[in-house]
């Protein structure tokens, strides 16, 4: 089967390749055609050494198909159901599962870094979060497969399965914005605009949208944003719509320490910072004891939007059934396996929000 394979972390070089086998399933795995994929930034960051990967790679985590074969013992799935790939499946046994805190669960994660799931003549390949959907098929966890109903479309359930369930997610899920509140969202890529869809649907009154790619900012508007703003007119903008007290709720979707410290300055005394962007490993945000307690605001991550997928994928898709959720306008580029490397390159362009790789 066709393939996109990174060979190496140094000069970050992606290959179309032939003859990639996806190999299993093995029991309670399920092995999924691939219809649709989003180019997620994770992606990149994978690619660049932003994020842990394993090389030789497949890249790709959100993304839609069909089940196409089931290994021993999987019985939530068969043959034919169409799904969303959920690429932080949960054991249902561990602590954190038994907290109904799935998306804490690193057991099927963490087997990524050591258990390759293709092969390339004899070389063992990766996928990235145990995925690779960068390829005609890959083999998940059953419960890396969420299926869905026949009238959603492949690539609109593609988005669902990372950045509208992160950024969603994270203000109804993580954050659980109340009506009427004030959100300012640093970051208007595909999760920040999902964010700032997420913040409109919660009933925030005023949602400052931030970004330095000024044309980005009239389509974040276009989503549910209040008002848009470059970095540097952040502190006029806040000044205005919240009279200078700061913000109720400050979504860094960006996963750099200066937008981190940003959305904490721009957060009001005893208001809510939520990290949603993921950052390097070795970089560091630095608080003062002092500002921790004074500011008695709220920092915290969100991953994954803090999603129970067996009930916010349905949640999701709901919401764009009722005309809530505008997925199809998230959509700003269909293109084929054979355009990622361009696509990759493309992330964070002013015309770019989500680019999904179609598949015959």
């Amino acid at each position: 089967m066709r393939a996109a394979v990174l060979h190496s972390i140094e000069d970050g070089k992606i290959s179309i390749h032939d003859d990639v086998v996806a190999v299993g399933p093995g029991p309670g795995e399920v092995r999924i055609r691939i219809r649709a994929a989003g180019v997620c930034h994770s992606d990149l960051s994978a690619r660049n050494g932003g994020l842990p990967q394993p090389v030789p790679a497949i890249l790709g985590h959100e993304a839609a198909g069909d089940v196409v074969a089931i290994g021993e013992g999987v019985e939530n799935l068969a043959v034919g159901d169409r799904v969303i790939a959920n690429w932080l499946p949960s054991c249902g046994a561990c602590t954190s599962c038994l907290r109904h805190e799935p998306y804490l669960c690193t057991i099927h994660v963490m087997m990524a870094y050591i258990q390759p799931r293709f092969l390339l003549g004899e070389t063992p390949v990766f996928g990235l979060a145990g995925c690779g959907a960068f390829a005609e098929e890959m083999v998940v966890p059953s419960a890396g497969a969420v299926k869905i109903g026949d009238d959603v479309p492949y690539d609109i359930a593609s988005l669902v399965g990372c950045g509208v369930m992160t950024g969603v997610g994270s203000v109804l899920n993580t954050a659980q914005v109340k009506p009427g509140s004030t959100v300012v969202i640093i970051g208007c890529g595909g999760v920040g605009i999902a964010a700032i869809q997420g913040a409109r649907i919660a009933g925030a009154s005023v949602i400052v949208a931030v970004d330095p790619v000024e044309s980005k900012h009239e389509m974040a508007k276009r989503f549910g944003a209040t008002h848009a703003t470059t970095p540097e007119g952040l502190t006029d903008v806040s000044a205005e719509v919240t009279g200078g007290e700061g913000f109720d709720y400050a979504f860094e979707v960006v996963g750099l320490p200066q937008t981190i410290k940003a959305a904490w300055s721009a957060a009001r005394r005893g208001g809510m910072v939520v990290v949603v962007g993921a950052g390097r490993q070795d970089q560091v945000v630095e608080f003062t004891p002092f500002d921790l307690m004074f500011e008695a605001k709220t920092l915290v991550g969100s991953l994954y939007g803090s999603a129970d997928v067996s009930r916010d994928y349905d949640r999701m898709l709901d919401l764009w059934r009722e005309g809530k959720l505008d997925l199809e306008g998230m959509i700003s580029h269909r293109i084929r396996l054979d355009d990622i490397d361009e696509a990759l390159g493309a992330l964070g362009r002013g015309d770019v929000i989500r680019q999904v790789i179609i598949y015959d």
